[in-house]
C-alpha cells in the first residue's frame, strides 16, 4: 500500500472512532482497537478528543504501508464486531471502501478474513453496486408485506455476499430474488398463480403482459443461465468461473427488472 493521502488518513480515524457509523468506539477503546491490529508500542489514551488522537497514531505510521494495512483490515474484521449485529462489518467496510477506491484500493472479505486488493480509483464508489440504480423499494412491487420483506431480507445478503467475495452465493440470491418477485407479481396481476413456473417461464409472461420491457426480458435469461449454478454440476462445465464482474453485471439486471415491475402496476 502506498502512503496514504492525509485526508483519507482524517476519514479513516472518523471510521475508528464510529461517531456516526454503526459503531461507536469509547476513548479508552482506542489504544485497544491499535493494538488489536497488531501495533506495538501504542501509547495510552489521554483524554484529549478521540479523533485528533488516532488522526496522530496514524500519521506516525503513515510511512509504515504495513501497520496501515493492519489497522484498516481490522475495522473490516468480524472478529472485531463479536456480538453485534452481522449487517455492522458489512456497514462499515462499505464505508472503508468508499475512501480507498481514491486511493486505488479496496476490502474484500473472502470467507469472512478482509484482505486489501487493488482497484480502479476511476471506478464508482465500491457501495454503488450497479450502474442501474434502484428507484423503487420493494412494497412498491410486492403487495404482501411479509413478503416484501423476506424478499428485501434475500436483496441484502446477496448485497452482503457481494461484498465478502462470495460470487456465486449473491447470484444465486439474486436469481431466486427475481424468481419470487416475478411470481408474486403475476399472480397478483392476473389474479391466479402461473401454470408454468420456471424462472423461464415467469421472465417470457412478465413480458407478453408488459410488465417487464424486452431489454429486461433478454437479460434476465442471462441472470437466469447463472441462477443455475445452484446445481453444482453446471460450474463444471462453465470455462470461466463467476466472479465480482459477473455479479456486478447481474445487479443492474435486478433493479431494472424492479424497476419496470413497479412502473407497470396498475396504479
Amino acid at each position: 500500500m502506498e502512503r496514504l493521502d492525509d485526508n483519507t488518513i482524517r476519514q479513516i480515524a472518523r471510521l475508528i472512532c464510529g461517531d456516526d457509523t454503526a459503531y461507536r468506539r469509547q476513548g479508552y477503546e482506542l489504544a485497544k482497537f491499535l493494538r488489536d491490529a497488531g501495533w506495538t508500542d501504542v501509547p495510552e489514551y489521554g483524554g484529549e478528543p478521540r479523533r485528533e488522537w488516532i488522526v496522530e497514531r496514524l500519521r506516525e505510521r503513515r510511512d509504515q504501508p504495513e501497520a496501515m494495512e493492519r489497522a484498516i483490515l481490522r475495522l473490516s474484521d468480524p472478529r472485531e464486531y463479536l456480538g453485534e449485529p452481522p449487517s455492522t462489518v458489512a456497514e462499515i467496510t462499505m464505508a472503508v471502501n468508499a475512501l480507498l477506491v481514491h486511493e486505488g484500493y479496496k476490502v474484500e472479505r473472502p470467507g469472512g478474513r478482509p484482505r486489501i486488493i487493488e482497484c480502479d480509483p476511476a471506478s464508482a464508489s465500491p457501495g454503488s453496486l450497479a450502474p442501474v440504480t434502484l428507484k423503487v423499494t420493494m412494497a412498491q412491487v410486492v403487495v404482501d408485506p411479509q413478503y416484501a420483506k423476506i424478499l428485501q431480507a434475500r436483496l441484502d445478503e446477496a448485497r452482503t455476499c457481494t461484498e465478502n467475495g462470495c460470487h456465486v452465493a449473491a447470484i444465486i440470491m439474486l436469481g431466486s430474488l427475481v424468481e419470487g418477485v416475478l411470481l408474486d407479481v403475476l399472480t397478483a396481476r392476473l389474479g391466479q398463480p402461473p401454470q408454468q413456473r420456471s424462472l423461464r417461464d415467469l421472465i417470457e409472461q412478465a413480458r407478453q403482459h408488459g410488465f417487464i420491457g424486452v431489454d429486461v426480458q433478454k437479460f434476465s435469461h442471462a441472470l437466469r443461465d447463472y441462477r443455475n449454478l445452484v446445481h453444482p454440476h453446471l460450474q463444471v462445465r462453465m470455462s470461466d468461473p463467476p466472479n465480482r464482474d459477473t455479479v456486478e453485471i447481474c445487479w443492474p439486471v435486478v433493479n431494472a427488472t424492479l424497476n419496470d415491475l413497479a412502473a407497470s402496476a396498475v396504479p
